[in-house]
């Protein structure tokens, strides 16, 4: 009880202070460690991250951390995202969850951005002709998500953050929480009794303002008419945090004739995504699972003036799409799985993401 409440506390201060801060196009695309708001995970990136309501295991790390309280026993999850294709950006992301009580799952992920190398370049040697660098962003988030009752589920999660080339870097932290709710239209049956209707509230990315450091922002300078040398550094202003909210919900729809089956399902959702400093999305989701084998899904990421090619402020035109097997591999449960996602863009030839899963089943989740 006491873990609940300090969760709910936690998600309604930082909801009210993230609101507070929300809705400002003065400030658009003034905060920095925007590669937070890169969904690194195949699966739900194929919904355009519409599944915050209702997404499960490692990639509520992402959306919602309350999901994370449906890992059945152990998670572990690789994938690498090839992103924005003809940049050479790749990012690799990596993910581990454990159950360790009645209801209460930990779990840690490793997220890791490449840009390649790229020519380092002075006033004195514009060509390029003094090596590379290859900047690096690296974040890790450790979240801790419970089951309260069959209806309610919530976590927190702290992430560290870290963008860097040779000689300049910034470091920092920041928090989220999320609480679901899942309901049902169909009381009667047992089996699908709580699974059908789901609502989620989550707030991501608040922290303290990050700021840039390092010998690289300094300057050596020498005058001319006395010879004297100086070196002079230089002051990096802050920048903030890309904070959010997502509410979302979905419903799913059971296509069995017979009600107690469930062979085939197709989920429809929706995410609103409250966000501080760039422009609000909305976005549309639907999936399709045969016997939680196989599964296609589609997304729509709509915000202001996203078709008008003038005004748009984002490289993403809105759709994407994916697909998914996850096959049984032993009589106790073990299930692999591999998961690709495709993210359209105005340019670049989008962005493709490949995801490999493991689970190592327990007992039987909720």
């Amino acid at each position: 009880m006491r873990i609940r409440n300090i969760i709910f506390t936690a998600i309604f201060a930082l909801g009210i202070s993230t609101v507070v801060m929300a809705g400002n196009p003065d400030r658009a695309g003034q905060a920095g460690a925007t590669e937070l708001l890169i969904n690194p995970w195949a699966r739900s990136s194929g919904l355009g991250g519409a599944n915050s309501a209702e997404v499960k295991g490692l990639e509520a790390f992402h959306l919602n951390v309350a999901g994370l309280a449906f890992t059945d026993n152990t998670e572990l999850v690789f994938s690498r995202t090839n992103y924005l294709k003809t940049t050479d950006i790749n990012i690799n992301n990596f993910g581990f969850a454990q159950r360790v009580g009645e209801g209460s799952v930990i779990g840690i992920s490793v997220f890791s951005m490449n840009f390649g190398n790229i020519d380092i370049t002075t006033t004195e040697a514009p060509d390029g002709t003094l090596g590379t660098f290859s900047p690096q962003f690296l974040n890790v988030g450790l979240g801790y998500a419970k089951k309260f009752s069959d209806n309610i589920y919530g976590g927190i999660m702290m992430r560290a953050i870290s963008e860097a080339i040779t000689d300049v870097k910034a470091q920092g932290v920041s928090m989220e929480a999320g609480v679901q709710y899942k309901a049902s239209l169909n009381p009667n049956n047992a089996k699908i009794k709580g699974r059908d209707v789901h609502f989620g509230v989550a707030i991501r990315n608040i922290g303290p303002d990050m700021k840039f450091g390092g010998s690289g922002l300094s300057v050596y300078t020498t005058n001319v008419s006395t010879g004297l040398s100086s070196n002079t550094e230089q002051r990096a202003a802050t920048f903030n945090l890309p904070s959010l909210i997502n509410v979302g919900a979905s419903y799913d729809i059971r296509l069995d004739r017979d009600s107690t089956k469930y062979n085939h399902r197709l989920t429809a959702s929706f995410n609103f995504a409250s966000h501080t400093f760039q422009n609000n999305q909305y976005i549309l989701g639907v999936e399709y699972g045969m016997k939680e084998m196989l599964l296609f899904r589609s997304g729509f990421v709509f915000e202001k003036d996203l078709f008008n090619k003038e005004l748009r402020k984002t490289v993403f035109t809105g759709f994407n799409a994916g697909f998914g097997v996850l096959i049984p591999i032993n009589k106790t449960g073990t299930k692999f799985g591999i998961d690709y996602s495709y993210r359209a863009t105005n340019s670049f030839d989008g962005v493709h993401t490949f995801g490999a899963r493991l689970l190592l089943t327990g007992k039987k989740s909720n």
